[in-house]
């Protein structure tokens, strides 16, 4: 059952050496796929990295951001930033790290006269922005659910955009994509603990 599956779902950030081969990752893209976009325009694409040597890249792309950013953080909670830094580079060890990325939608901006208040031009730009983003969340969820059901470890991050800009060198991502997330992907070397999720009643306005 599907509600089961996504009880049972971890983030995994530690992993066994060996590589899921490429059925494997093939399957996991091929459910990806299936998620809803708007207008059903698929804005996404998936980069998948198996070279060590380009996760390495990456990995170090990531700490010097870091560093960087952590020179101009308060003395008082430097060192809680590094910490949480810590967790952006976490995709390191893993054997396979898949990029996602996706496109705005553009749609409405295009037949967008020169009249347009500029207020509505700037919502607009933001709403099909999100769509994409939105398109390429839910097909990252789809991905993290048959993961799971195939027995392997993985998790969205987000933290390694810090380095948003030596990613897309390192990568060769055209101008014309966005990167999205990092999912790093592999055979679990950790089982995580149940994480306490707020009740549903507790996020719920009804407006009736």
């Amino acid at each position: 059952m599907i509600d089961e599956l996504m009880k049972k779902r971890r983030s995994v950030r530690r992993f066994r050496k060996e590589c899921p081969d490429r059925q494997q990752l093939l399957k996991l893209i091929e459910a990806a796929v299936t998620a809803p976009s708007a207008s059903n325009k698929q804005p996404w694409r998936f980069l998948i990295v198996s070279n060590r040597d380009v996760i390495a890249d990456l990995a170090a792309a990531v700490r010097d951001s870091v560093d960087r950013i952590a020179q101009h953080i308060e003395p008082e909670s430097e060192a809680a930033f590094r910490a949480y830094g810590d967790y952006f580079t976490r995709f390191e060890n893993a054997p396979v790290v898949i990029a996602l990325l996706f496109k705005s939608l553009t749609l409405l901006s295009q037949l967008s006269g020169e009249s347009m208040p500029v207020a509505d031009r700037e919502r607009i730009q933001r709403m099909e922005r999100d769509s994409g983003l939105m398109g390429v969340a839910m097909a990252a969820q789809n991905l993290l659910l048959v993961a799971s059901e195939m027995g392997l470890g993985a998790s969205g991050m987000t933290g390694p955009l810090v380095a948003d800009d030596r990613i897309r060198e390192i990568l060769d991502v055209p101008e014309s994509w966005e990167l999205a997330a990092f999912i790093p992907v592999g055979f679990p070397a950790e089982v995580p603990p149940v994480v306490e999720r707020k009740p549903a009643h507790r996020v719920i306005t009804w407006i009736e």
